[in-house]
């Protein structure tokens, strides 16, 4: 195959340790391909090193996994594109076979599925589990269960990534590209590849507490933007839920004594009422607005061509 029109991106921050092994592996993995790596305001010499092992350096001084992906999305031209963290813990052997889904299967993201055979070290439990978590849900909100919805290591058609909004800034663009896909409902594979531990001397710049309730944050504001009516639906049952347990003891005692002595009580359960009908109402209006956007989307998707009439073979 011809990976002439392939960008490998790698965002790396503070990789020095492993930055070069994975240019070179991935070099050898897709000959031909142009590989970009975007230092992320390293504090080291990550950027030294991956221009030395032949990688194309550009530099994005605002911290954050997506600002890094929406440069890269805007800067780079390709037929498609391979996106990997530069930790050195995918298998860049398996780089042609993601390729050749795109290509040949015509689908738009195929997702790497880590395999860790049994190494612990690699892939902690916790992460497991919470990752498991945040793929249930989104099979619960949006439709359709991922499998490893916070893979590092992932290609992408260029109709794909120049129809992709990427409105995240760190660790959430994952779960942003997850949920466009299925928004969109593109076609999608995904292929099990083995999973390593990092290196020594390399740290991961997840925070586990911290990046995962920004991820829930983000999961939050996606739902509100991607499925306006439900969101909002789900708040409005909340209102008139509490408006009837205020309420309803109100008109019980009205009914028997024919007086309301608690009239801030049944002020707060009106009030509930109606905040609770304005949000099934904005739910409404927004669901319109939200499947304008999605049209919009769909045809900047169907504007950009795929990789096989682009002339990858």
């Amino acid at each position: 195959m011809n990976y002439s029109k392939v960008a490998v991106l790698i965002p790396c921050r503070d990789e020095e340790q492993t930055v070069a092994q994975v240019v070179g592996n991935f070099s050898r993995a897709l000959p031909g391909s142009r590989i970009y790596v975007y230092d992320n305001a390293s504090n080291d010499r990550t950027g030294e090193r991956a221009r030395a092992s032949g990688a194309i350096v550009r530099r994005e001084p605002a911290p954050g996994k997506g600002h890094v992906v929406r440069r890269m999305f805007a800067e780079i031209d390709a037929d498609v594109f391979v996106l990997v963290d530069g930790d050195e813990t995918y298998d860049a052997t398996r780089a042609p076979e993601l390729v050749a889904a795109i290509v040949s299967d015509h689908v738009d993201m195929v997702t790497a599925v880590r395999d860790d055979g049994g190494d612990h070290r690699a892939y902690r439990g916790g992460h497991r589990l919470a990752n498991s978590m945040f793929n249930g849900a989104v099979g619960v909100f949006f439709g359709s269960r991922p499998r490893d919805m916070f893979s590092g290591y992932r290609a992408l058609s260029r109709r794909f990534v120049k129809s992709f909004p990427a409105s995240a800034r760190g660790f959430e663009i994952e779960t942003e590209l997850a949920v466009h896909a299925l928004q969109l409902r593109v076609p999608t594979a995904e292929i099990v590849t083995r999973y390593r531990a990092r290196s020594a001397g390399s740290a991961s710049k997840l925070r586990s507490y911290r990046d995962g309730a920004r991820i829930i944050a983000f999961m939050g504001f996606l739902l509100k933007e991607v499925r306006p009516f439900a969101f909002f639906s789900f708040i409005g049952a909340l209102l008139l839920v509490g408006a009837l347990g205020f309420g309803i003891p109100v008109i019980i005692e009205y009914q028997h004594t024919g007086l309301v002595p608690r009239l801030p009580t049944a002020v707060l359960a009106t009030g509930l009422v109606l905040l609770s009908s304005l949000s099934f109402v904005c739910g409404l209006i927004l669901d319109s607005v939200s499947r304008g956007r999605l049209e919009a989307k769909r045809l900047a998707y169907l504007g950009a061509p795929g990789a096989s009439a682009a002339g990858v073979d």
